[in-house]
C-alpha cells in the first residue's frame, strides 16, 4: 500500500508545504490511481459558452438512450475548493453520472485562484448558466426548461448560489458533500474528519486564496449565509461521515426544509470528503455515484 501511494503521487499530493500550481500537477498525475473507467456515453465534446464578455469552457455528455430531440440536464461545477479542479479530472465522475442517469451533463470549467479569486468563479457559473438556459446547447439536445444544477463540494457551494439566484430556472438541486461556508469557524472538528483529501488547514488555504479580500459572510461565498430559500428547486445531498464539511450541510439541509423545500440527505458512512473521485481506492464510490445519478434521473420523471 506504501508503495502504491507513493507511486500514485498522492504522498505530493497531500505534502502541507505543496504550492497550488504543484498540487495541481500532483492531482493530474494521480488521477489514473484514483479511478477506474466509467460506463461509455454516446457522444462527449467540449464546448464554449458565452454570455456578455464571458467565454467559459466546458464539456457535454450525452448518454446512451437519452431523451430526444431534447431532454432535462445537469450543469455540473467540479469541486477543489476553488483552486483546484477540471473538466478532465472530473471527467469520470461526470460521465458515470450521464451514463447512468440518462441525462445530459455539462461540466463547466471555472477560473480558479488564487489567479482569480472571488468572484471570478461564480461569475464564470454563472455566465454559463445563463447561456444554457438561453438554447446555448440546443444541438445537443439541452432543454433550458429542465435544467438541474449540481457538483461537488465548491462545486455544491456554486450550484446552491445559482439556484437561489436563477429561482424558477432550476428544476432540482445535486449537492455532493457540499462546501457552504467559508467564515472562520471556531469550534473544533473532530479529528477523525480530518481527511486527506480536505482538512482544517486546507480550508484555510482555500479561505486564503479564494476569499482573500472579500467579505466571507457574502452568500455567493457562504450560501449558509443567505436569508431567503424559499421556492428554490428540491436537493438531493449526498453526505460523507469522515468528512469535515458533514455538519455545515446538515445544518443547510435543515434551513432548506424550515423554508418547506423537499431534501433528501444520503450519508455515506466510513467515507472522507472526496472520495466520489476515487473510485479505485474507494468502493462505495460507484454505487453512491449511481445512487446519486437515480435520484437525478428520478426528479425529472
Amino acid at each position: 500500500m506504501e508503495d502504491w501511494f507513493a507511486q500514485s503521487g498522492l504522498n505530493d499530493l497531500f505534502a502541507p508545504a505543496k504550492t497550488v500550481s504543484g498540487l495541481r500537477d500532483a492531482l493530474k498525475n494521480a488521477q489514473d490511481f484514483l479511478e477506474v473507467a466509467p460506463p461509455p456515453v454516446a457522444r462527449r465534446e467540449d464546448v464554449s459558452l458565452s454570455q456578455g464578455e464571458l467565454t467559459v469552457p466546458a464539456r457535454v455528455y450525452v448518454p446512451h438512450g437519452a431523451k430526444e430531440p431534447k431532454g432535462p440536464a445537469l450543469v455540473f461545477f467540479h469541486g477543489g475548493g476553488f483552486i483546484l479542479g477540471s473538466l478532465d479530472g472530473y471527467d469520470p465522475m461526470c460521465q458515470r453520472l450521464a451514463a447512468v442517469s440518462g441525462l445530459r451533463v455539462v461540466s463547466v470549467d471555472y477560473r480558479l485562484a488564487p489567479e482569480h479569486p472571488f468572484p471570478a468563479a461564480t461569475d464564470d457559473s454563472f455566465a454559463a448558466f445563463d447561456a444554457i438556459a438561453a438554447g446555448a446547447l440546443d444541438e445537443y439536445g439541452v432543454d433550458a426548461d429542465q435544467l438541474a444544477v449540481g457538483g461537488d463540494s465548491a462545486g455544491s457551494n456554486i450550484s446552491a448560489s445559482i439556484a437561489r439566484e436563477r429561482r424558477g430556472q432550476v428544476s432540482f438541486q445535486l449537492l455532493l458533500y457540499p462546501l457552504m461556508q467559508l467564515i472562520e469557524v471556531k469550534k473544533p472538528r473532530p479529528r477523525w474528519q480530518d481527511g486527506p483529501f480536505l482538512s482544517t488547514a486546507t480550508l484555510k488555504e482555500i479561505r486564503k486564496h479564494y476569499v482573500q479580500d472579500a467579505d466571507p459572510a457574502d452568500p455567493l461565498i457562504s450560501p449558509l449565509m443567505a436569508e431567503d430559500l424559499k421556492g428554490v428547486a428540491p436537493v438531493y445531498m449526498l453526505a460523507a461521515e469522515l468528512d469535515p464539511l458533514t455538519d455545515e450541510g446538515k445544518v443547510y439541509a435543515d434551513r432548506l426544509e424550515a423554508f418547506g423545500v423537499p431534501v433528501e440527505r444520503v450519508m455515506h458512512k466510513g467515507v472522507p470528503h472526496g472520495f466520489l473521485s476515487a473510485s479505485r481506492v474507494f468502493p462505495a464510490c460507484i454505487p453512491a455515484l449511481e445512487g446519486a445519478a437515480r435520484a437525478l434521473a428520478k426528479a425529472f420523471d
